[in-house]
């Protein structure tokens, strides 16, 4: 039971730091997209 457990625990670990890098990539994007954004819109 324990093993199961362990196991279990350490999927769970694995999955939320993946979750991690992929939403602080998304949010890197996500700020790009704004600057590309404000540049144009002051003509640079």
């Amino acid at each position: 039971m324990t093993k199961i457990f362990a196991v279990l625990s350490l999927t769970g670990v694995v999955l939320l730091a993946g979750c991690s890098n992929t939403v602080a990539g998304a949010g890197e994007d996500i700020t790009r997209m704004g600057s590309a954004i404000t540049k144009a819109a002051e003509g640079k």
